[in-house]
């Protein structure tokens, strides 16, 4: 029975104690001010698959596009022949050899760059965290958050795709790589006053190392393995659930603020969190 005079709280009420007492997770900001634009080149890089299209020849074309945030300069311009997180890591790294690191990428919600909000990580991503870059993921179901790659991929269509009828993946990548100096170099660009892109963008001070750093840890952190075949590690003598991306990873477990809460770190960044006075969380079999 519901009390009569009683007043219930506002959602925001309900929902921000929720997230104050670890009951659920707190929503995800990080990518709200990227509808902005950057003060410098390589502090945000946006990067997506324009939509695919079918070639004459056999197969499908997936255009992998990275655009810098702050200076609209085409990094990667590639035609691919799937979406697969092996794919976009192989370009990325010869992106960074050439451009440097960014400070973080924008991406979506889907495969390969997350695997939906709930679980977030994949190994791309955790590949990127070693490297130090962020990898920040837009609002679902909002492409205007990454409004300035999916501006570049309406003016890719109108200047190359729908100019030229495009047969193998040969031909695209002749086309692209003929148009992104056009692109960068030559084309004047709107929202940047009539300049071009190259105008606007440096390489990042930042660049690729040759070995890929592991996280590094402090000497009183508690630290354990995540398990090879399910993510979980052990704590308190029960299994404890991580993202399945960091399996094989090395962990450490640092108490939180409230009491019987711990988080769990990959490095600096928290992936994972836990109360001791919950249920006992059995792995999957």
């Amino acid at each position: 029975m519901i009390a009569t005079g009683v007043v219930a709280p506002a959602a925001s009420t309900v929902h921000a104690i929720l997230v104050r007492h670890h009951r659920i997770s707190p929503p995800i900001r990080a990518a709200a001010h990227c509808r902005f634009e950057h003060p410098a080149p390589n502090l945000l890089w946006q990067m997506d698959f324009k939509g695919r299209f079918a070639l004459p020849d056999r197969g499908w074309c997936h255009p992998l596009t990275m655009v810098d945030d702050h200076s609209r300069y085409a990094l990667c311009l590639q035609a691919c022949r799937n979406e697969q997180g092996t794919t976009v890591r192989d370009h990325l790294e010869r992106t960074f050899r050439r451009y440097g690191l960014p400070d973080a990428i924008l991406v979506d919600n889907g495969s390969p760059w997350g695997d939906g909000p709930a679980q977030g990580w994949t190994k791309l991503g955790v590949w990127l965290l070693k490297l130090g870059v962020e990898i920040l993921h837009s609002r679902p179901y909002h492409p205007q958050t990454r409004g300035k790659n999916e501006r570049f991929h309406r003016t890719l269509k109108a200047e190359v795709l729908a100019m030229e009828i495009l047969r193998t993946f040969a031909e695209v990548q002749a086309a692209f790589d003929r148009w992104r100096p056009i692109y960068n170099h030559k084309r004047p660009h709107q929202a940047l006053g009539l300049d071009v892109p190259a105008s606007r963008y440096r390489p990042s001070p930042r660049s690729m190392p040759s070995k890929l750093p592991e996280p590094e840890y402090q000497a009183g952190d508690v630290l354990r393995t995540v398990g090879t075949t399910k993510g979980y590690i052990s704590f308190g003598g029960q299994p404890r659930r991580v993202p399945d991306a960091f399996h094989g990873e090395r962990v450490a477990v640092r108490p939180l603020e409230s009491d019987g809460h711990y988080g769990v770190f990959f490095g600096a960044r928290q992936i994972a969190s836990f109360d001791l006075r919950d249920a006992a969380q059995e792995p999957l079999t």
